[in-house]
This record gives C-alpha cells, sequence and structure tokens, in this order.
C-alpha cells in the first residue's frame, strides 16, 4: 500500500495512544470492573443510537452527492449497507438493558455527542477524502477496541445475552475491515504535505471528539 510509512506513523503517534485514552477513562475503567452503573451504560445506548441514525442519513446523502464518481459512490453504499442495520442493533441492546420504545423516541443527544457526530458529518460533506477518511480510521478503530471491551463485561458482570449484545459482537469483526477500507483510501489521496497535515488534524481532533464523548455520557448519566 502507498504511504504505509505515513499510515504506521498515525496510528503509532495519534490513533493507538487515543484508544488507550479512551481505554482509561472513567467510563471504561469502571465497565471493566463490572462498576458502571446501568444508568450509564442505558445512556450510551441511547446516544449511540441517535448519532447512528444521523451518520446513516449523512452516509444516504454523499450517496447521492458522489453519485457521478463511481468509486467514491460504490464506496458510500458499501458503508451504508453495513452501517444501516446498527441503530436497530444499538435500540435491541438498550431495551434489553431496560429502555423503553419511547425512551429512544423522545432521546436528545447530548452536547458532547453532538459534537462528535457533527464532526463526523462536516468531515463526509465538506473534507477531502483522505481527510475524512482520518476520522473514520480513528472512529473504526476506537470502536472496535470498545466493542470488545462492552461484550466481555456486558456477558460477565451484566447477564446481556448474545442477542442482545449483538450490536458489539458485529463491530469487534466487521470494524476490522473498515479500519482497513480507510488506511487504503487515506493512502491514495495524502499526496502533498498539506493533505497528510490534515489528516494528521482530523485524527487528532477525532480522539478528542470521541474521547470527550464518553466524559459527557459519564456526566450527564450520574
Amino acid at each position: 500500500m502507498e504511504n504505509q510509512a505515513f499510515i504506521d506513523s498515525l496510528m503509532k503517534e495519534i490513533i493507538n495512544p487515543g484508544v488507550e485514552q479512551l481505554m482509561n477513562t472513567r467510563y471504561f475503567t469502571e465497565l471493566r470492573a463490572g462498576k458502571l452503573s446501568k444508568k450509564r451504560i442505558t445512556g450510551f445506548a441511547l446516544q449511540h443510537y441517535l448519532s447512528n441514525h444521523v451518520i446513516n442519513k449523512g452516509l444516504a446523502y454523499c450517496m447521492v452527492k458522489n453519485a457521478s464518481n463511481q468509486a467514491v459512490y460504490n464506496q458510500f453504499v458499501e458503508l451504508f449497507t453495513e452501517e444501516q442495520s446498527h441503530p436497530g442493533l444499538m435500540k435491541r441492546f438498550g431495551l434489553a438493558m431496560g429502555l423503553t420504545e419511547a425512551d429512544f423516541e423522545n432521546g436528545i443527544m447530548i452536547y458532547e455527542c453532538v459534537a462528535h457526530t457533527g464532526a463526523i458529518i462536516r468531515g463526509m460533506f465538506v473534507g477531502e477524502q483522505a481527510e475524512t477518511r482520518a476520522g473514520a480510521l480513528v472512529n473504526e478503530t476506537m470502536v472496535q477496541r470498545y466493542s470488545e471491551e462492552f461484550d466481555t463485561a456486558l456477558e460477565k458482570y451484566y447477564g446481556m445475552d448474545s442477542r442482545a449484545r449483538t450490536f458489539f459482537a458485529v463491530h469487534g469483526k466487521v470494524d476490522k475491515e473498515h479500519t482497513a477500507m480507510a488506511a487504503e483510501t487515506i493512502a491514495k489521496n495524502a499526496n502533498t504535505d498539506r493533505q497528510k497535515e490534515a489528516v494528521r488534524v482530523a485524527a487528532r481532533n477525532m480522539v478528542r471528539f470521541k474521547v470527550a464523548k464518553f466524559e459527557g455520557i459519564y456526566d450527564a448519566y450520574a
């Protein structure tokens, strides 16, 4: 893969340290120990459900926006096809944890989740290809890791069966393909010094948004 050294540096210097920063937040420290409150777990389910819906709408828009560019259009079609079921899987988890249909119908995104989701949509709509996929590389890498954490803890401490945990089982595996896709797109399209710097900035920003999302959920659902 072209620019492999650049991708390796992104992972080593920004993304992998960001993953560890996320895993060391209060949210995941308590989750691993089985001490995270049910309210904070269901808070994540609701907020992530709302975010997933927005992201799917963004992907649908990008499919139309890029209809004349077959390669880019195909990429958004693939992403939308894989992501469209995820709000439903997150709702299944939330309902198993005690939320109701009314909770999902009436849910409102908290500030930090608006910021995180807004950054993703901004990248989709106005970012260059490499810059846009930098955010995806961060998010997909983090989701893969925290899905494994959720899957383990939910079974061990919270009695969630495999059906309720489907969202996390899927993301622990599928997002490996998504990270590879994002890395390939960055490698192909980050060819100038400015493009590479835009990728680095986008990756650093997305790490901050993702960490802030979980800190925000932790505080909002105290």
